[in-house]
């Protein structure tokens, strides 16, 4: 990438499947900033047994992604929950998540004028 005719970065391309180049230098500047960041218990299991996935860093980053969402307690709540029960796929946290969010309120729907009921029917529950 290039601003103003100078390179500003930089990122090699990667055509095998299933891989991920990462490049540590790009972290630097926020290791220096905080370079005992220590993930919540859940989480940092949810790392480790990603780690042995082939996905499992596209995986681990979904989740971390998840956290300017949902916070950081949601994000470790539903990592235990999966942890609980026997799961840990990124598919299954996010899905944690979505369940638990509160579903938008309900659009109000006015009707037109033409459309309002002029006799409100009574219920009548006898048979005849």
């Amino acid at each position: 990438m290039r601003q103003a005719g100078r390179v500003v970065g930089e990122h090699r391309r990667c055509f095998g499947r299933d891989q991920t180049i990462s490049d540590p230098w790009h972290y630097v500047p926020v290791l220096a900033r905080k370079p005992n960041w220590v993930l919540p218990s859940g989480l940092e299991r949810v790392r480790r047994k990603l780690t042995g996935s082939a996905d499992g860093d596209r995986q681990m980053v979904s989740i971390l992604s998840a956290v300017l969402s949902d916070g950081l307690l949601a994000v470790e709540a539903a990592c235990l929950e999966a942890l609980r029960q026997g799961v840990h796929s990124a598919d299954v946290i996010l899905h944690i998540l979505s369940r638990r969010r509160e579903p938008p309120p309900p659009c109000a729907v006015m009707a037109p004028d033409a459309l309002q009921l002029r006799l409100i029917p009574a219920a009548d529950a006898t048979i005849a």
